[in-house]
Parts: C-alpha cells; structure tokens; sequence
C-alpha cells in the first residue's frame, strides 16, 4: 500500500508529464533520479556534445524539460552607480561579498531539445534595485517547474510569475511578497495541486506561501513557528527547497529552515509537525531526500551534520524524530542523494564524497576528489554524476567502495544541476547550456 501511495503522489506531482519528462529540479521526484538509459561517461568541449548553446543574461537555475522544449531562467542586470553602491554595501549587515544591480529584467528562456536553438526569450517582469546577490549566486538561481503547459518562475522577492508556454505570454506576476535574502534568492518552488508553494525564510521574517495558480493571489501563509537557536538575524535566514513527501498515505510537505525541519499539509499550510535539529543550522541550500521511512536533510552553514529523520518503522507512521547523524564532510550547498542502501554527500568545499548507510549512519567511506560543488548530484543509468564549480563532472559508481568511472570536463562553471531525459543530459554552465549524449 505504501508503494502504491507513493506512486499516486508522484504521478500527481507530475502530471501529465511523460516518464521522459524533467518537470522540476532534481527530477520527477525531486531527488535526482533519472529514468532515462544509454547516457553517456565520458565528454568534453570536442566530445559527445550535440549542441552548445549560449544563453543571455545570467542564471544558476537548472533546465526543466517538457517535450520538446527546455526552459531555463535568465536575468539581465543593469550595474548600479559606484555612489549608490557604496550606500547599499553600507547596509550589508552581513559583511558578505556581494554583487548590486540597478535594475533586473528577469526572462523565461527556451531551448529546442533536438537543434539546440534558442527559440524563446520571453521578459516576465523587471525590478528596481533588486537585493544584492552573494557573487556565488544569481538573480535567476531557483529552477522553474513546468506543469500542464504553464511554466512557474520565481526569483525570491524580485517575484514570481507564471507562463503559458504554448502562447508564450504571461498569466500571471506576483510581486508582493518580500523578506530580506541578504545573499540573494535561492530556495525553488513547488508545484502541487491547483498551489504553487514558495518559501521565505529571510532575515527579517520567515514563512512559507501558497498562491493560486490560477492568478498568482495569496491563498495560503503560514509562519515559522520554531524558536530560534540564536538572535541574530544573520543566522535565522534560509534558502532550501521542500520536498513531497507521502506519510501514511498522506502527502507532506518537507521544509526545511534555520534550526528547524516543518512538516505542512499543501493544500492549506497547515503545520502538521516540526523538529529542531539540536545544532545551529542556517542558510540551507539542499533539498532533503526520502528512502526506508526517512528523510535525510544537511542543516548547511555554522558545522553541517546530515540528519535522518524517521518518520515510519515497520510499515507504521511514527512521529518524526532524528535516528543517527553524521558530522563530517557534510555538504553545505548540494543535496545529498541516496542510491539503494547508501547514502552519498559531496562537500561544497575541497570536494569530500562520503557515503554512508543510509539506515544506520555507518560511513562505508570517504574520498577527497577536490573542487567546489553547487549543483546537486544525479543518479542515472547506473552511475552517479558530480558537477563541479570548475566544470568538471566525476563518474562514480555507486556502492560500498569508492570507484571512479570518469572524469570529465566543460567551459565554464558549473552551478545548476544537470536534467537527464533521451539518453543525453541537459547541463548548465555559467557560459551556455549543453546537450551531452553517446
């Protein structure tokens, strides 16, 4: 009953989305798995890339793929004046390295899947002097989701909109909901039923949001309710993305904050349970991922520990409550993946891979392969696949022992995480999107 239940929310998050389909970040369940065979292992500039496409503006946020099309997001930034610079970064109460704008005009890009041409550029929306931006992110960081021909946009507090994909125009622009980012947008939305459920976890204030998607209006807010480790503004901010979650046949949506992970029912924002993860946590950038009545989430910046947190044993729901932890080399920014009986997480410093049991917490091992990691790994046809911020992607086979396949590598930074349908992946670098396939 459990399987069944399961596949029923999945096919719900899904849709109308074929079993080759890329509807959101990290895949049709939202934790990087990929259907598709006959992908690749090895690549380069020269090798195994039907097509490079450069794209305008900016972005991190990751292809979404449905059909014949491949949607990204895109910024084009106008730089601020060097007197109005200098009055912003004076307001940086987090004395972190930023970027300012101007202005910001955000876009809705699409790729043809087979030529690898540009074949819409569509503006959404723009804002005046948008939040600064940590230079490790983007204004066009979150991923869109694509669902019954309607392609949902958000850029944090800059605003989300909603786009219909076969007229190309806009349905809807919401623009009214604002916290303070300090570093920029960074948490996806979630598309589930007639909501879209976007999360604000800022300094000044943090909630969780469901809009209409119908009109974009406001049906549903619900406040953090978790007391915080600490005052400081500083660390009570956030940036992850939820993920569905089925618990005893009924659909939970796993949010992750500072301090805290929140169980809330989707239709309504109802909080259904919370847990404190005992450490500080903050600036979450992961997504959580479920197997074996878990869900295993990093609580990223201060000292990060992997959490696995039960929430059925045996077939039967139990509260949700942390079983084991890990507290070494725990990636920060890239969601963990698990594969079987693993677990894998990648450090986004110095590139550390551990891999854990992931019903006990035991470390089968753990291996530096160096580099900086952003995107989230993918499982696919067999082999797990670690994008770099220097462009390089590592081939691993998953298991009980370290084993690297291949180690491959593109122009550019590699920020967003990969979408794999057809055989081929669909990868983002900062310089141009890339079809990769034998």
């Amino acid at each position: 009953m459990r399987t069944i239940a399961l596949t029923l929310l999945l096919c719900l998050l899904a849709s109308t989305a074929s079993a080759e389909d890329w509807p959101q970040w990290r895949g049709p369940d939202g934790q990087g798995h990929a259907s598709t065979t006959g992908l690749p292992l090895k690549w380069g500039e020269d090798k195994n890339v039907t097509w490079k496409t450069p794209l305008p503006g900016e972005g991190h946020s990751s292809p979404v793929i449905a059909g014949e099309q491949v949607w990204l997001t895109s910024a084009i930034v106008i730089a601020e004046s060097a007197e109005r610079a200098r009055q912003r970064l004076e307001e940086n109460t987090g004395n972190q390295p930023l970027e300012l704008a101007a202005r910001a005009d955000f876009y809705a890009l699409c790729v043809d899947k087979q030529s690898g041409k540009l074949i819409h550029n569509i503006k959404l929306f723009s804002k005046t002097e948008p939040q600064w931006i940590h230079k490790l992110n983007s204004y066009a960081s979150p991923s869109p989701v694509i669902q019954d021909g309607r392609l949902y946009c958000h850029f944090g507090s800059s605003g989300t909109a909603c786009l219909d994909v076969k007229s190309q125009k806009v349905v809807w622009v919401n623009q009214d909901i604002e916290v303070m980012h300090e570093n920029g947008p960074g948490s996806t939305p979630v598309v589930y039923g007639d909501r879209v459920i976007l999360t604000y976890d800022g300094s000044d204030q943090q909630f969780v949001v469901g809009l209409s998607k119908a009109d974009g209006k406001v049906a549903w807010k619900t406040k953090r309710s978790g007391e915080f480790t600490s005052s400081n503004p500083q660390l009570q901010k956030a940036y992850g993305t939820p993920l569905m979650i089925n618990m005893s046949g009924k659909p939970v949506l796993v949010s992750p904050a500072a301090d805290w992970v929140y169980g809330y029912n989707p239709v309504n924002g109802k909080e259904l349970w919370r847990v404190k993860y005992g450490v500080l946590g903050f600036s979450l950038v992961p997504r959580p991922v479920t197997a074996h009545g878990k869900f295993y989430m990093s609580t990223s910046f201060m000292k990060s520990e992997l959490l696995a947190i039960e929430y059925e044993k045996d077939g039967q729901p139990v509260k949700p409550h942390i079983v084991w932890r890990h507290t070494r080399g725990v990636g920060r920014m890239p969601s963990p993946i698990v594969v079987g009986d693993y677990i894998y997480t990648i450090t986004d410093k110095g590139g550390v891979i551990t891999c854990l049991n992931a019903h006990n917490g035991n470390v089968a091992w753990q291996q530096r392969v160096g580099g900086n990691f952003s995107s989230s790994p993918t499982f696919a046809d067999g082999h797990l696949f670690f994008h770099s911020q220097e462009g390089k992607t590592l081939v691993i086979k998953p298991g009980a022992k370290y084993q690297l396949v291949a180690t491959n590598e593109l122009d550019g930074a590699i920020m967003a995480s990969a979408a794999a349908v057809d055989g081929a992946f669909f990868l983002r670098t900062e310089k141009a999107l890339y079809r990769i396939e034998d």
